[in-house]
């Protein structure tokens, strides 16, 4: 799948923790059908062949929605299962040895958390960053926060585009309007909603509304 700035206006990252009486699958259905424009599957704690298993799933399911697939931080996994892009982070496989690796149609995502490791992920071949801690993130409570300024020094820097992620709700994301990302990368604001499908479009919506002045 052709890789385009407009897949990141609404970014899932989905986790399980908030399954309860729905499987993942369902959960990630619900967020497609709610307009997300990007789902990346992340799973911690699966083996790789039960993660390819569930990846190839997955696909099948974000291809009937048109939407890409981004498997996290595993790129075998992402290759196995015909996903369309992996994204890694600051300790992760580097960049440039992943687009030798996979050539350049394949999608390749990378965290930056400051200007120089955005600037290093864009020379070294990757479509995409993802920015953040915005706020305080309940799925990552160690993680370093960058203020809103950072985010848009960060953003500023790079002409390849970026998605801020980290603790993004509706209540907040008006804060980081105007801070030059293409969307908006969201984890429990749509899987630990009660309705997800709801939930995503609102966001959506949001979505839209601080990314209007970056286009």
């Amino acid at each position: 799948m052709k890789f385009s700035k407009d897949m990141l206006l609404l970014y899932a990252v989905t986790d399980r923790s908030w399954t309860q009486d729905q499987t993942l699958y369902d959960q990630i259905e619900a967020a497609l059908k709610g307009g997300v424009t990007i789902v990346q599957l992340r799973e911690k704690n699966l083996p790789e062949d039960e993660f390819v298993a569930e990846a190839i799933r997955v696909k099948e399911l974000c291809s009937r929605y048109n939407v890409p697939l981004i498997i996290n931080d595993n790129a075998d996994v992402a290759l196995k299962s015909g996903a369309d892009g992996v994204h890694v982070g600051i300790e992760d496989t580097p960049v440039a040895e992943l687009r030798q690796k996979v050539g350049k149609d394949f999608i390749i995502g990378a965290t930056a958390k400051t200007v120089e490791q955005a600037q290093s992920a864009e020379k070294a071949g990757a479509d995409y960053l993802g920015v953040g801690a915005v706020f305080p993130s309940p799925t990552k409570k160690n993680a370093i926060r960058i203020t809103a300024e950072k985010l848009k020094e960060i953003c500023s820097s790079v002409s390849v585009p970026a998605v801020a992620i980290g603790g993004i709700s509706l209540d907040n994301v008006s804060e980081i309007k105007g801070c030059g990302m293409s969307g908006i990368a969201v984890v429990s604001a749509i899987f630990a909603s009660d309705d997800i499908q709801k939930a995503a479009s609102e966001l959506k919506e949001k979505a839209k509304e601080v990314t209007a002045s970056n286009i």
